[in-house]
């Protein structure tokens, strides 16, 4: 049973997740919730991690925090989202359980499944094949980071495990042409045109690819049913190392622009670059598993981009 005046320590509370996690958890009545920014505490220093938990001995923690990034960004600093990533969630997962903290979620992503995977993809099928080029150090480091909350469980019994989401969208997204994922990046250059009144609008890749797209809130929604139900035994019993959160439908790429045209209403010609990586051909995610605990999205697409842009026009600068 979660007690709700326990002390809950976010990671990464100012992100678009953490930050609806944060909104999340108020709503529902916790009351004793810990945050640091980045200038506070540097999530990759092992000492000032360790300072923080043994001060603070937070008694639930999510790890929200991560350096992320679309294509562009994770094909050209490899090292830095491998570093980065490896160091944060390895500090948080020890200290953690040197200090007792009681439940601990960690957020993963769906690239962390082989690229050429069978659709749906289940929980099964990682490590069986070989990751997707483009973001291979991403996908390595959140797959240690998921193989270490089920490591210190079989070593220690910590309540710890990983959820691996489907592409997240949504309010406080990263929309910096040179780092955003592909739909933030869709959004902002589609507005950009209408805004400037040009013809046409070019799109990396070949517009092909599928992609399944949930809100921020949805993701919040289901780490706040998870904390309050289910423990690391109860996905581990299943001998799976981590749990997906989807929706169970994706949208290629092409479509998705229009359907962004559609709502920001941009009259021009949506135009792709083929010479540009696609990534992944498709990764819709299995959610039997979820669906079967008791937990579905609620937020539907174009609801959502309706949202994402409403956020965007009154935070854009």
């Amino acid at each position: 049973m979660i007690d709700k005046n326990k002390k809950l320590y976010i990671a990464g509370h100012q992100g678009m997740v953490g930050s609806a996690l944060m909104k999340k958890f108020v709503s529902e009545g916790f009351t004793n919730i810990v945050m640091r920014t980045f200038k506070e505490l540097d999530l990759r220093n092992q000492q000032s991690v360790d300072q923080f938990f043994k001060s603070e001995k937070p008694d639930y923690v999510i790890i929200a925090a991560a350096k992320v990034g679309g294509i562009l960004a994770n094909n050209i600093y490899r090292a830095d989202f491998l570093y980065d990533n490896l160091m944060i969630e390895a500090n948080i997962i020890n200290s953690s359980e040197a200090n007792g903290v009681k439940k601990l979620i960690f957020l993963g992503s769906s690239c962390i499944y082989p690229k050429n995977c069978t659709q749906p993809i289940k929980e099964e099928y990682l490590l069986t094949s070989s990751l997707e080029e483009t973001n291979e150090p991403y996908a390595i480091a959140k797959i240690v980071g998921l193989k270490l909350c089920q490591s210190y469980y079989l070593q220690h019994n910590s309540n710890f495990y990983a959820i691996m989401p489907c592409n997240l969208y949504g309010h406080c997204d990263n929309f910096d042409l040179n780092s955003a994922h592909s739909l933030p990046a869709l959004l902002r250059k589609v507005h950009e045109a209408k805004l400037k009144n040009n013809d046409n609008v070019l799109i990396w890749g070949s517009g092909k690819p599928y992609r399944e797209f949930m809100f921020v809130e949805d993701i919040a929604d289901a780490i706040h049913f998870l904390m309050i139900n289910i423990d690391a035994k109860d996905l581990y019993n299943q001998n799976i190392s981590c749990l997906n959160i989807g929706t169970g439908t994706d949208i290629t790429i092409s479509d998705l622009a229009l359907l962004i045209k559609k709502i920001i209403g941009f009259q021009g010609e949506l135009k792709y670059d083929p010479s540009k990586p696609d990534g992944t051909k498709r990764k819709l995610l299995d959610i039997t598993r979820i669906t079967q605990l008791g937990w579905k999205y609620t937020t539907s697409l174009s609801e959502g981009l309706i949202k994402t842009y409403q956020w965007f026009l009154e935070n854009k600068t």
